[in-house]
This record gives C-alpha cells, sequence and structure tokens, in this order.
C-alpha cells in the first residue's frame, strides 16, 4: 500500500458576510486529496479534508514544503509511512515528515497546512477500515465516544450589508426549523447599543441567555470588553467568546475576573504551548469556561489531542472544549473523542459549513452519518469541488 499523489485544491468561501474584523468574501479555503493504489469498487482509495474555515487557504506552503516532503518519504521507502500492522499509515510518522526542517514557533498558515494533510490521512485511514472517522479516532486514541451525538450550536448572526434585526431573527428561526435549539451571533461589528438591541432581537428566537453565546472574533480593548460585559451579563448568555486578541491572555484574564458568565476561547491558537500559556494566564475556570481550538488550523487531530491533554493536566475536561469550524471533520472529532460539544454553520460559509442531510440534529445533539471517513463525498455543496480535485 502506497501513497500515489497528493493534491491541494484552493476553494472560495461563498456570499458577503462579516464578523467584527474581516470580510469572509476573500476567503479561500485547502481542501487536500490524498490518493492510493488501494483499489475498491474500480477506484482508489482518497482521503479528504480541509483546514477549516475563517483564515485562508494555504496551497503555497502545501505545495512547495509539505506535499514534497510526503510524496519524496512515500517514494523512497513507502512502508515506512505504514502502522505497524501495515493497514493503515502512521500518522505520528507522516507528521514528523511533514515538519522536517521547520523550525519551532512561527504557527500560522503552516500549522493549518499541515492539519488539512494531516486530517486527510484520518480521513483515509477510516476508509480503509470502512468505518466513519470518529470509530478510528476514538479507537486509536482510547477515548469513550458519544455514540449518541454531542450538543451543537447553530452560528450565524453575521453582519449584513444593509442588516437588520428582523433579518437576524429570521435566520435563528431558519436554524430552529432545522432543529437547533442553541445559537451564536456576532458582536463588536457595531456600536454597543446596537449590539444590544441585536442581541434582544435573538432571544426573542432563542428563548433564554443560555441557548445564546456572543462572539467578539478578537476586537475588543479592555475598556471595550468590560463595558460589553456588564452589558451582557444580565441576559446570563452562554458563553462571551474570544474577546480580544486570542494571544492577550491578560485581557482574558481580566475580563474573567470581573465577569460572572462563561467566557470562551482557543479557536486561533495553534499549538500546545499557546494553550499551555491561555491555561496558565488566561484566568480559566474548569467547568466553566469554554475551549475551541480547531485541529485543522493546528497541525491536525494529534496535536489538538495534546491540547486536550494539557488541558485535563490541569484540572480542566474534555467537557470544556467546543471546537470552531462548524464543519463536519469537527464533529467526528467531537463525537470520537466524546468532547462537551461542536459548532455548526447551517446557513454560512458553503461549500463547507454545516453538515449533509443525513445527520441527525434534534434535542440539542447532532451525530455524523455511518458514511466511511468524514463523509465529506456526503455533502453536495462540496461536491463539485471534490470532483475537480480527484479526477
Amino acid at each position: 500500500m502506497r501513497i500515489t499523489d497528493i493534491r491541494e485544491l484552493s476553494v472560495p468561501l461563498q456570499g458577503n458576510i462579516a464578523n467584527a474584523l474581516v470580510n469572509f468574501s476573500e476567503h479561500t479555503v485547502s481542501l487536500v486529496a490524498v490518493f492510493t493504489d488501494v483499489v475498491r469498487n474500480g477506484k482508489p482509495v482518497i482521503g479528504l479534508a480541509f483546514d477549516s474555515i475563517g483564515r485562508y487557504a494555504q496551497g503555497g506552503i502545501l505545495r512547495e514544503r509539505i506535499i514534497p516532503r510526503v510524496m519524496t518519504a512515500a517514494t523512497a521507502s513507502p512502508g515506512s509511512l505504514l502502522d505497524a500492522a501495515g493497514t493503515g499509515f502512521d500518522i505520528a510518522k507522516l507528521l514528523q515528515v511533514m515538519l522536517r526542517n521547520e523550525k519551532p514557533g512561527g504557527h500560522g498558515d503552516r500549522a493549518a497546512a499541515i492539519g488539512a494533510l494531516e486530517l486527510a490521512f484520518w480521513d483515509l485511514n477510516a476508509k480503509l477500515s470502512d468505518e466513519p472517522a470518529w470509530r478510528t479516532i476514538a479507537r486509536h486514541f482510547g477515548s469513550e465516544p458519544a455514540v449518541q451525538g454531542v450538543h451543537v450550536y447553530a452560528a450565524g448572526g453575521y453582519y449584513y450589508p444593509n442588516d437588520t434585526t428582523a433579518r437576524l431573527r429570521d435566520e435563528f428561526r431558519a436554524y430552529q426549523d432545522l432543529g437547533f435549539n442553541a445559537f451564536k451571533m456576532k458582536i463588536g461589528g457595531a456600536t454597543l447599543a446596537e449590539d444590544m438591541a441585536r442581541i434582544e432581537a435573538a432571544l426573542t428566537v432563542a428563548g433564554s441567555g443560555q441557548h445564546l453565546a456572543v462572539d467578539a472574533n478578537g476586537r475588543f480593548d479592555l475598556a471595550t470588553a468590560l463595558a460589553y460585559a456588564r452589558a451582557i451579563e444580565p441576559y446570563g448568555l452562554r458563553w462571551y467568546e474570544e474577546i480580544g486578541d486570542p494571544l492577550d491572555y491578560d485581557l482574558n484574564r481580566r475580563v474573567v475576573e470581573s465577569y460572572a458568565g462563561p467566557v470562551a476561547t482557543g479557536e486561533n491558537l495553534f499549538s500546545v504551548p499557546d494553550v499551555n500559556n491561555l491555561l496558565l494566564f488566561g484566568g480559566m475556570r474548569p467547568g466553566h469556561d469554554v475551549f475551541q481550538m480547531d485541529a485543522g488550523l493546528s497541525y491536525g487531530l494529534g496535536e489538538y489531542v495534546r491540547m486536550l491533554n494539557a488541558m485535563e493536566a490541569r484540572g480542566f475536561s474534555r467537557g470544556d472544549a467546543h471546537p470552531h469550524g462548524g464543519h463536519l471533520i469537527n464533529l467526528h472529532i467531537a463525537v470520537g473523542l466524546g468532547l462537551g460539544g461542536c459548532e455548526a454553520y447551517p446557513g454560512v460559509f458553503q461549500p463547507f459549513g454545516g453538515y449533509p442531510a443525513g445527520c441527525a440534529v434534534g434535542g440539542g445533539l447532532v451525530k455524523p452519518t455511518g458514511a466511511p471517513g468524514f463523509g465529506l463525498e456526503e455533502k453536495i455543496e462540496l461536491a463539485e469541488s471534490i470532483r475537480h480535485l480527484t479526477n
């Protein structure tokens, strides 16, 4: 069994929406395919994955550095990349190959490039075992999977041109119709007064603060962060997310000390050392605050599990982890590792956001289908991009 080809396709996100800092109309995502010489039903078995949503594609890094390293190793000694049984690929070994000649630190686009390719090998291994990825993940890490599904919330509430509170209410009602009962919306892209009106509009659909989270996307300085904290605290919101710059652990700590409600952060932390600094200096409270690291942005699933281990070593639970991203890959990760929950993008960020129709959403939970791997082939919005990449 050997790798025969690896390809990357930069796919644009659809839609003209914005959070407090970023307009996503220019954003792209790296879709990656790993081809093997294993043939089933007349076709090669192919591993598929992508980095995640919210940054940019990493085609240059993948094509110039990461993919050539893997292909060189696959050509020179294909057996060295297999697991002990010879029935799948040893992803830890592959990660070492991907990181050859890379200096420590400097995380960012490199972490997402490697994350996309590392996750493609998890998809590939699951397909070689003819099982959904969450089963492969749970068995590999010895975790207790959430076989009944994980808690899920619908993320939306972005800023649109000529936006209104009526449009926001209609958006969340549409998510309710899909089976969601918890939601997240953006703040920080308008005045405090305007955002409070938007929050109150969203609460007319969510029903209570426990079903609504707000996300500032790292926009606030300390004074603004505390002003918003004072304004939203009476609502008892689900959480107050990414309040300031993701590496400003002192700001996060000072808000936590002043705000009784849960805070959430971590989606823009791409390594274990970054997470250790959050644990040491960010003021996060076990069983109360939420960690949102995303494997697709942080060197893949292996590094993500090391982040969970760091959390657990300092008294936190994997139940405190709700991966960012709102897509099918992180649903499998959340189920396979038994995490606290996951995010969904049912109405935005196509063709990557949200889940295929077969995923069961209801009662606040979601679970994937039984398709082999991550099941990306079941997502009709991705079909054209997958065909373009693999044909």
